[in-house]
């Protein structure tokens, strides 16, 4: 019976959505896969210089990441059907989609390379972590591309909330910032000492900037 359900499941899913699914269910099996091989505390938690600062037991650093991921699914799920402006959504519905797949996928590269780690390969975790967030970056800037004025999804400051013509400009801009981004935390990966400064960096820089230029923009409209 749960057999056919989850069949009937994926009849009414996409490709995306069911490519979603699986990197889910392909953490749970690792999860399980490697559960008799891992140590009984594993390392879980890397500081800026890329060195160990935190443990859980084994089970505990398994299971958590495939379960916060279902949590975050749900959400994801549920964010297009309870927005007011859900219309708006299904505008960009299909960018959404990408960077849901995107951000499971970026999950699921955090905890690959976790698992790798507590194997005996202790690489620098901070490097080895920047091509997943330039990954996620450059969907996210991807994202912002297509978005449409809603109230759950891209930059909602009160001005680009107000306004149609400041959300569009902002988000436009918000794109090449977050591409940027990403190249500029891709090159973190020849830096490792500094590698999280690649990502902070030009990060917060893009969010100030983009808060003061929508800002701007919104008392050119007014």
């Amino acid at each position: 019976m749960i057999f056919v359900q989850i069949i009937n499941s994926l009849n009414y899913m996409n490709q995306k959505q069911i490519l979603s699914v699986a990197t889910v269910l392909l953490a749970f099996a690792t999860a399980i896969y490697f559960q008799p091989l891992m140590p009984a505390q594993m390392a879980s938690h890397w500081n800026w210089q890329g060195n160990v600062d935190g443990y859980m037991t084994k089970n505990w650093a398994l299971f958590f990441f495939p379960f916060l991921m279902v949590a975050v699914n749900i959400l994801f799920h549920f964010i297009p059907k309870i927005d007011p402006q859900k219309k708006n959504i299904d505008k960009f519905f299909d960018s959404y989609q990408n960077f849901v797949l995107a951000f499971n996928i970026f999950f699921l590269y955090i905890y690959c390379m976790t698992i790798i780690w507590n194997m005996g390969f202790n690489m620098n975790m901070n490097a080895v972590l920047m091509p997943g967030f330039a990954f996620l970056f450059y969907f996210c800037g991807d994202l912002m591309k297509n978005t449409k004025l809603n109230y759950t999804i891209g930059i909602k400051l009160p001005w680009t909330l107000a306004n149609e013509t400041v959300w569009d400009k902002t988000h436009k801009l918000g794109e090449k910032l977050f591409k940027l981004t990403a190249l500029s935390t891709l090159l973190g990966v020849f830096f490792s000492q500094y590698s999280l400064w690649f990502v902070f960096a030009p990060l917060i820089a893009s969010i100030v900037y983009l808060f003061i230029y929508s800002y701007l923009e919104y008392q050119k409209v007014k």
